[in-house]
């Protein structure tokens, strides 16, 4: 047993031991650490353990044991020097297994003013500390900026769990009133932050509690790692916090600009910065994506414009660069919600053979002959999915939306294509202003920088919606399948994303066979995805290799109106989809 006082030497002593079911580690760059950077034995080394915490500030992650010993798992991650700063035991107390995380800080408080008494007493325990020992505030004793006669002491790297041993030794100085080391506890957060309701339990009143997909849940199993998104949009705003280190392969269709740009370049592009952080935002900063691990390729391709070539040409880009699943948050025009007899209800939108060739090459081809996994937005204007024949189409996995109410958000299309449901904002029957997500950085975005519609700085939004913000979801939870078991095709993921919903609303859902027209099968509960996935055999039979198509840049392309899956807004307002008329 290990034990620390944070009293004085004769206060009550608190014990903690050494448990096998977790290590500790920290990575050199302090995140968290990512399956792609480490050797094949170290990759099989973790797929064997769970994501149990992440203390952010400290950059110590915990992870926990499933399939091998925790002596046997440290060795082999000790290996990984290049990438590893340390991998240790974890503790936990002596009457639950709930880990927690030790530092080689020590906490010295003083009984009285001496500044030269803090030299002494470590030169006396025979201390060498990496640097002078550090006061708490400053030298200049404030009451509200830190404690006096208080230091933190950090230690040289190594000493491991003798840290107790050293905090008891210069406890028994009489100079010395508290003395003991860092320990870090999680705080109640699980990685989503408290707007976030649709990913998992929130504290927001209005919000049914079962209105959340379990994204906290599978993060302990699968966050997406090595997994590439892409989000072929309006652009995303690569200088956003919550992307950094995560952008791969970034490509322009509109412009030939240098490779890797694809930011937005109008002040209407603000649409595919929050879908890709509603996809795998990594939420160091405020926001984190279903797949906070996963890689993410943007790709600025007309969205607004269905039908050109210059879409075809981003899913060629985004299967030869490596992109594992494809989010398409776009689609034909919708007719005008709240006007049923409006006839651009009842228009056919057909899959041009440019774009079929496209999708059939992402799904044939992608991930070495696995195929990618295609989601696209299921429409905004309340009528039958099955006449838009992009998101129909039986290769691809048309979403629609739900809302905090778990319930079909008013504007969602609905049909026999529908394939699954993900939530998202609903100013008709929803309580909330709509999904918390990344947003364009600074004034540019749906959030000027007002706190009513995100926080003060305008980095997030606080009101994405429309079955963009679905489809986007929905592709985060394809990457948590794919991380869990990557031998599966494109068409056992598309089956894993059908066997793990949830059937909400099964009063007015007019579920057959299974199926809703309004939820397709449901909505998605990545928890479950994660779990079926790990256990499925995959049915993998790889393709002949599939023509490319000719994407020769230079054509005088001509593309009919079509646009993004975000609901239309009504004049002057920044958030969520127009009321019914």
């Amino acid at each position: 047993m290990t034990t620390y006082r944070y009293g004085d030497k004769n206060s009550a002593a608190h014990s903690l031991r050494n448990t096998g079911e977790y290590i500790v580690i920290r990575t050199r760059d302090r995140k968290r650490l990512r399956a792609d950077a480490l050797s094949a034995r170290g990759r099989r080394v973790l797929a064997g353990m769970e994501r149990a915490l992440f203390f952010a500030d400290a950059g110590v992650e915990v992870l926990k044991l499933r399939e091998i010993g925790s002596d046997e798992a440290r060795a082999e991650l000790k290996k990984e020097a290049n990438v590893l700063q340390f991998a240790g035991r974890a503790l936990a107390p002596p009457t639950h297994g709930s880990p927690l995380v030790y530092t080689e800080n020590i906490f010295i408080k003083l009984a009285h003013d001496c500044k030269s008494a803090i030299a002494d007493i470590l030169a006396r325990a025979k201390l060498a500390p990496k640097s002078e020992p550090q006061a708490i505030g400053p030298q200049r004793y404030k009451p509200e900026l830190g404690p006096k006669n208080s230091y933190f002491v950090k230690n040289s790297r190594g000493i491991g769990q003798n840290v107790f041993d050293i905090a008891q030794e210069l406890l028994q100085f009489p100079e010395v009133l508290h003395c003991y080391p860092e320990i870090l506890r999680p705080t109640n957060a699980k990685g989503a932050y408290p707007q976030q309701w649709h990913l998992g339990p929130t504290e927001i009143p209005t919000v049914n509690p079962e209105a959340h997909i379990f994204a906290t849940e599978a993060w302990k199993r699968s966050m997406g790692d090595n997994v590439t998104i892409a989000v072929i949009d309006d652009g995303v705003d690569s200088d956003h916090p919550e992307f950094a280190g995560k952008i791969v392969a970034p490509a322009d269709m509109f412009l030939d600009r240098p490779s890797g740009v694809a930011d937005p370049v109008t002040p209407q592009d603000s649409h595919g910065t929050p879908c890709a952080g509603v996809a795998c935002a990594s939420g160091v900063m405020g926001a984190s994506g279903v797949a906070p691990m996963a890689r993410l390729m943007p790709i600025r391709a007309p969205s607004r414009d269905v039908g050109s070539a210059l879409q075809d040409r981003a899913f060629y880009w985004a299967v030869e660069h490596g992109a594992d699943v494809i989010s398409c948050s776009w689609g034909p025009p919708d007719g005008p919600v709240g006007v049923p007899n409006d006839p651009r209800h009842f228009e056919v939108h057909e899959l041009p053979p440019h774009m079929k060739d496209a999708i059939d090459y992402a799904v044939n081809v992608g991930r070495g002959g696995r195929g990618c996994l295609v989601t696209f937005a299921a429409g905004n204007g309340d009528e039958s999915v099955d006449l838009d024949h992009y998101a129909s189409y039986d290769k691809v996995v048309a979403v629609a939306a739900c809302n905090d109410q778990a319930k079909r958000c008013f504007y969602s299309d609905k049909g026999n294509a529908i394939w699954c449901a993900f939530p998202s904002g609903d100013t008709w029957d929803g309580k909330t202003p709509g999904i918390w997500t990344t947003d364009r950085t600074g004034s540019d975005g749906l959030n000027i920088g007002i706190d009513a519609e995100g926080d003060w700085d305008g980095n997030f939004t606080n009101s994405f919606s429309g079955t963009s913000s679905a489809c986007a979801g929905a592709a985060g939870v394809a990457a948590l399948i794919i991380a869990a078991n990557p031998e599966l095709a494109w068409n056992d993921v598309k089956e894993v994303m059908k066997e793990c919903c949830d059937q909400i609303d099964k009063a007015n859902g007019q579920y057959v066979n299974d199926h809703s027209p309004l939820y397709g099968y449901g909505r998605l509960n990545a928890e479950r995805a994660v779990a079926i996935a790990r256990a499925r055999v995959p049915t993998l039979k790889k393709s002949d290799p599939y023509p490319l198509a000719d994407i020769a840049k230079g054509a005088d392309i001509k593309p009919f109106a079509g646009t993004s899956r975000s609901p239309i807004r009504s004049p002057g307002r920044k958030s969520g989809p127009a009321r019914r008329a």
